[in-house]
């Protein structure tokens, strides 16, 4: 059986305490036992008065200062003597942790645009990426044996190119053990042989060395919906020893919703390692009625030692790939076989019958909005529902959708309307539950403005106060601020994050509790939230009233040993 499952609190608190120790030893700063101020008078980099602070342990607010000097918070206490060289005036205002986005893929197009608009505008500090099976390290290699994507042949080069580009958020990344398959397995569903089982554990050692913060499955993709339940134990055990979770966008989340949920829990108990499933949801009305089921297995997991939590963002609508919609046999070998097989006599009308089965449960084509195409033929189709713009260009919504994967090589985005406003209030409200986003990063301006993302993007963060906390009453400021920043901090490791607390990294957000709101919607999704005062990264303004901050502080994290 699994060891007792450590308690989050506690990891917090040792952690900081040996943070704290270490500015000691090395005599920067001198400490008193309360209220965390320092003892030796100075002026503070930056210092924000009078704000109500949560500290993000899930207690109430208590009305302090908060200084912070050499990107780490120097005190806190109420009327701070010490001026700061900059400060902000945080009366009536929330300062709370910069928010860590437990399930973020705010890294895909940090090339292009490293500022990460949507991202930072939420007071969103720390993206965990690497999520659903696929990360930036280790990559598909090519016939030649090098890596087809240039920018990461291993975590360190990955962080090393993370740390170039200087984003404006901090990034953290699990391994993708999609990417480790294929790398070694490629695009064929089949099981992996003995020795190539033993390269891809050995992949997944050599990432969590160099600091991967967990390890992410995609089973509803390929080619990681080929790993069968051996392999993916075995890929998880390196995690056990480090408490690192195994993160997985489950195999099924409608009609094999409970299925997935205990083969998920059965990856746990073989591997020794703690759980994360990923934007928990109970998709299509007819399985929303599951929910108690979940919880209960949840429940069960936790009783017998092991160690299950989950996250979900705040919206009823998922994003994904149109080719989501279709079987995943028909995926086996890769996109050309796959566009293929839409078409060959054998398997096009096997293929028909169950993409419109899917499309079914989630209640037919209007509940598919098209988020992205490459082609300037479907274009137009961008922002709209599948089904109405079938109708006005007079195509059949079946056979519109694989003439545009065809066009788009298979790369189609689409938006999915199949999720429980009640069930959603359940979820986040879960003592294990976490908010995350599962979106992306664009901009109003520049090359990431292209689409039509999810609104998840730019808002989630900012909407779960707006509308759980404030509207619907679903939980309360403080739960919510916790299921924000330590409670995801915890789960990967991320030691002095999370947290307010001098000696910890200066993370924080400023907002409005009253005012606080997303703007971006499913027709609209370029839209920044309001009601931030201002975001700090690493002791840096990074956005204040609206306005960017002179200097991008975002880094790469690695998690505490």
């Amino acid at each position: 059986m699994h060891p007792p499952v450590p308690d989050r609190r506690a990891f917090i608190a040792a952690t900081a305490a040996s943070f704290l120790a270490a500015a000691g030893a090395r005599g920067a700063v001198a400490w008193t036992a309360a209220p965390w101020v320092i003892t030796s008078r100075r002026a503070y980099d930056l210092v924000i008065r009078g704000g109500t602070l949560f500290d993000g342990l899930g207690g109430g607010g208590t009305e302090l200062d908060l200084a912070i000097t050499g990107g780490r918070i120097a005190a806190s206490g109420r009327r701070l003597a010490d001026r700061g060289t900059e400060e902000i005036d945080a009366r009536g205002l929330i300062v709370a942790p910069g928010f860590i986005d437990v399930h973020s893929h705010g890294d895909g197009n940090m090339e292009e645009d490293p500022r990460q608009e949507s991202v930072v505008r939420q007071g969103i500090t720390t993206i965990v990426v690497g999520q659903d099976g696929s990360s930036r390290g280790p990559r598909a290699r090519a016939a030649g044996g090098e890596p087809t994507d240039p920018r990461a042949q291993s975590f360190n080069a990955a962080f090393e190119a993370i740390d170039r580009l200087q984003p404006s958020v901090n990034v953290a990344s699990m391994i993708g053990l999609g990417s480790v398959r294929a790398a070694i397995v490629g695009e064929d569903d089949r099981p992996a042989t003995a020795d190539e089982l033993a390269r891809m554990t050995a992949m997944v050692e050599v990432a969590l060395a160099q600091g991967a913060c967990g390890a992410s499955s995609g089973l509803e993709y390929t080619p990681g919906a080929f790993a069968p339940v051996a392999e993916l134990i075995a890929l998880c055990t390196p995690l056990s020893s480090r408490r690192l979770p195994y993160a997985t966008h489950m195999r099924n989340e409608d009609d094999q919703l409970l299925e997935s949920i205990d083969e998920s829990i059965a990856v746990s108990r073989g591997a020794r390692c703690p759980l994360q499933i990923a934007h928990l949801k109970t998709q299509g009305p007819r399985n929303w009625n599951k929910l108690d089921a979940v919880f209960a297995r949840v429940a069960a997991a936790r009783a017998e030692g092991l160690d299950v939590a989950f996250d979900r963002y705040p919206w009823i609508a998922y994003q994904t790939g149109l080719s989501n919609l279709f079987p995943v046999w028909s995926k086996d070998g890769g996109t050309p076989a796959f566009l293929a097989r839409l078409v060959a006599p054998g398997t096009a009308a096997r293929i028909r019958t169950e993409a419109i089965g899917k499309v079914d449960l989630i209640g037919g084509w209007d509940n598919v909005l098209v988020a992205s195409a490459r082609a300037a033929e479907d274009k137009p189709a961008e922002g709209k529902r599948l089904g109405a713009y079938a109708k006005s260009i007079g195509s059949d919504p079946y056979e519109l959708s694989v003439a545009m994967l065809r066009r788009n090589n298979g790369s189609v985005g689409m938006v999915g309307f199949a999720m429980s406003e009640e069930n959603l209030d359940r979820i986040l409200a879960h003592p294990y539950g976490m908010v995350c986003s599962d979106g992306g990063a664009f901009a109003t301006d520049g090359p990431t403005r292209r689409g039509s993302p999810h609104p998840r993007g730019a808002g989630s963060f900012p909407r779960v106060i707006a509308k759980y906390v404030r509207e619907r009453k679903a939980l309360t400021l403080e739960q919510a601020i916790h299921k924000m920043t330590a409670l995801p901090a915890s789960r990967v490791r991320l030691a002095d994050r999370g947290i307010l607390r001098p000696g910890l990294a200066a993370d924080v957000v400023v907002f409005d509790a009253d005012r606080i709101a997303d703007t971006a919607t499913y027709e609209q999704p370029f839209g920044y939230p309001v009601g931030i005062t201002a975001v700090i990264v690493n002791g840096l303004i990074a956005v204040r009233e609206g306005q960017r901050g002179a200097q991008r502080a975002g880094k790469a994290l690695r998690p505490a040993p």
